[in-house]
Parts: structure tokens; C-alpha cells; sequence
């Protein structure tokens, strides 16, 4: 899965979420994620910590850990740096000097700072979490000050980052609108009052959708008919695990409109440009991150070509959860159902081929209303709500 980056912990309206400190923080270090010989060696204390308090604060929000990072997620973000640089970063609670051994439960928070290396190149995008158990005592403000010092010593202009709130609050008073009309935030949440507090202002709300399955055939059925019927100059490939050669040019030209022509409200974003290679090395980041992939495609008969597609992730270490990636229908193709034709196509390969998956989880804008009305018609219900947060940093003096 995608890691929905964030300036700070996904704090629902139950929780304290960052917060400013209300007591003096103890002795506090933060050491750099490395990657480590293997997962099993002393190094990899910071990874495994990393992990833990991403399932801590998941836990809080959402109630499971489906979407909390996995130790194989940090290495490879860290490890991978041909399209953008990841630094990782944990909060260490003891007082020890920096580099001395620790021990993943001593990690009481942790960032990360991803800096776009084709596209975007002015926008850092920064995530925060502090572990339930360590808010309010100024771990949260250590790590957005260290992690803003990284954004603006790589010179970037732009910080983008996201929260996660559960439910989505109703309309009125306490709930902070998104500009675009469409979607509310907690205005009075700890995470809330943490970034706008920094100067950031909120730009669009994005709505994170569960679907169980297997889907029922009494639903799926007519969809997948109606959707073949107004497709007929289409047909559609899966790939299961690989994509064949062939296609990987015509993916990528999928991946570059990705970037732009994806509702993205007032964020900053630059179109991201693919190739086969980039594709290459995605698929293969996914493979080495631990996880599968589905993707359909839907090719436009009369010019041999891609006209839209759909992937999901598939965590090995996960086999009830899905992970809904990238959907997209050129907009030269749109209005004939092909978002439905592919999306009911993934749903029939997950039926056969990972007949164990119970639940897809998936984040659309929430004023794309086309992709929600797909989703809601196959029977994705509301989950929470992502703030999606920017901050335009002043130049240097």
C-alpha cells in the first residue's frame, strides 16, 4: 500500500492526538531508521519500532491495524531511492546517547520525510506519530521541528501531509470544511489544532471506504453486465503478480495522468512523470515490501491501446486485507463505464485468487464524485476521513 503520508498522528476525536506539550518532555533523542542486515539483527530496532507505534496509534483510530505499516514497508521506503528520497526517523525516550542500542518498545514516536525526486521536487511530504501512551509531552513537536529542518535543508518550498479522523463529523460548528465543499474534519481534534497551530491550512478531504468480501454475485452481477455492455470497443487484461512486457509503456503513460488528473484541490502537485523502467521498479518494490498486486486494464480494441486501470496491493503477512492502489480512465475514454468494468474485474480475480481477502480498503477525494458513486454501487461503505494538509515555507533569509 501507498503510505498516506501526514504532518501528524492519525488522531481521532476520542484521542489526544500530538498535542502542544503540558509537561516538561523527558530526555529525548532521535536516531535515523537504517536498513538493516536482516530484520532479525539488533539494528533493526528503530524498523520494528517504527511498526509499533504505527499499530498503536491504528489501533486507537480505526480499531485494527489493516493499515499500519509492516517492517518490510519501512525498509523498502527507506532502501528505494531512484524516485524519491525517504528519511525515517524514531523518538528514543531514554536519555541514552545517539547510536546506543535501543529496543523497539522504547521508540515513542516516529517520522518520515519523503522527498519527490521527478515531480513535485518542491514538496516534502512529512509525516508524524506519537504513541498513545507518549502524546502531550512534546515528542510530537520534537519530530515536526527535526523533520522540518530536513524539508527545508533538501530546499524544499512545499510540506503536504495528511490526518485521519474516525468518524467523519457532522456538519456544524465544531467540524472544519474542506474549501472544495465536500468533506469535514474534527476542527477542535488534537491533530487539527497541531498543524493549523504551524500554519498549515487544509485544502481537501479525502474519504477512506472499506468493501467486505467476497462481494455478494446478486450485486456484482449486474454491474459487471451493464459496464460490458457499454464497453464493447473494450476488452480487459489481469496480471496477476507480473505485467507483461508489452504493456509496461502504456501503464506508465496511466501513471503519469495519474499525477494530474487525479482530483487534487488546492495541493501543489507537478505531474510525476513514468516510464517503463519506473514501473519496472515499482512493481518490483512491491514484490521486495512483501505484498502482490492485481491489475486490470482496459484496452481500447481499435488503437491497441490503454484506456484506464485499476490496482490493489495484496500483503502476504495480511491475507484478509486489500490495499486499493491507483484507478484511472483517461479522460478521452471516460463516460462508457471502464472504471466499473475494471474494478469489477479486480473484485472477480480476488475471488479466485485470494479467496481468504474479507476487506479492500480504499481513499478517494471526497468531491470525485464519479469514483464514489462506483465504489458506493459496489458496496464500499464510509470508514473516516484524511485531511489533506499544505504549508508554504518562507524562503530562507
Amino acid at each position: 500500500m501507498s503510505e498516506r503520508v501526514s504532518t501528524t498522528t492519525r488522531g481521532g476525536q476520542a484521542t489526544t492526538g500530538l498535542g502542544e506539550p503540558t509537561t516538561a518532555p523527558g530526555p529525548l533523542r532521535i536516531e535515523t531508521v537504517v536498513v538493516p542486515a536482516d530484520l532479525d539483527a539488533p539494528e533493526a530496532w528503530a524498523v520494528h519500532g517504527t511498526v509499533l507505534v504505527s499499530e498503536a496509534v491504528d489501533t486507537q483510530v480505526y480499531g485494527h491495524t489493516d493499515l499500519s505499516l509492516d517492517a518490510g514497508t519501512v525498509v523498502g521506503t527507506v532502501a528505494s531511492g531512484d524516485y524519491r528520497r525517504t528519511v525515517r526517523r524514531v523518538a528514543v525516550a531514554d536519555g541514552a546517547a545517539p547510536g546506543s542500542p535501543a529496543r523497539p518498545e522504547d521508540v515513542v514516536g516516529r517520522s518520515m520525510v519523503s522527498l519527490p525526486l521527478e515531480g513535485s521536487t518542491h514538496v516534502a511530504l512529512v509525516h508524524v506519530a506519537v504513541h498513545p501512551e507518549h502524546r502531550r509531552c512534546g515528542v510530537g513537536t520534537a519530530l515536526w521541528d527535526d523533520a522540518l529542518a530536513l524539508a527545508r535543508d533538501a530546499g524544499r518550498s512545499v510540506v503536504q501531509g495528511d490526518s485521519s479522523f474516525a468518524p467523519e463529523p457532522s456538519p456544524g460548528p465544531d467540524a472544519l470544511e474542506a474549501p472544495t465543499g465536500s468533506g469535514r474534519v474534527p476542527r477542535d481534534a488534537a491533530a487539527t489544532r497541531f498543524v493549523l497551530g504551524r500554519g498549515f491550512t487544509l485544502e481537501q478531504v479525502q474519504r477512506h471506504s472499506t468493501l467486505g468480501l467476497p462481494v455478494p454475485a446478486e450485486r456484482l452481477d449486474p454491474l459487471r453486465a451493464a459496464a460490458t455492455e457499454r464497453a464493447a470497443d473494450y476488452r480487459v487484461h489481469v496480471w496477476t503478480d507480473d505485467v507483461p512486457e508489452e504493456w509496461l509503456d502504456q501503464l506508465a503513460v496511466l501513471e503519469t495522468r495519474m499525477s494530474t488528473d487525479a482530483p487534487s484541490a488546492g495541493l501543489e502537485i507537478e505531474e510525476d512523470p513514468w516510464d517503463a523502467q519506473r514501473v519496472r521498479t515499482t512493481l518490483q518494490d512491491v514484490h521486495d515490501r512483501g505484498q502482490g498486486f492485481v491489475v486490470a486494464a482496459a484496452e481500447h480494441v481499435p488503437t491497441g491501446s490503454l484506456a484506464g486501470f485499476s490496482m490493489v496491493s495484496l500483503p502476504h503477512d495480511k491475507p484478509e486485507v486489500v490495499y486499493q492502489e491507483d484507478t484511472l480512465v483517461l479522460r478521452e475514454h471516460r463516460g462508457r463505464s471502464l472504471g466499473m468494468l475494471v474494478k469489477v474485474a479486480v473484485v472477480d480475480e480476488l475471488a479466485r485468487s485470494r479467496p481468504a481477502a474479507r476487506r479492500v480498503h480504499t481513499w478517494n477525494a471526497q468531491e470525485n464524485a464519479h469514483m464514489l458513486a462506483i465504489n458506493v454501487a459496489l458496496g464500499f461503505a464510509p470508514a473516516s476521513v484524511d485531511a489533506e494538509w499544505q504549508l508554504r515555507l518562507d524562503p530562507p533569509a
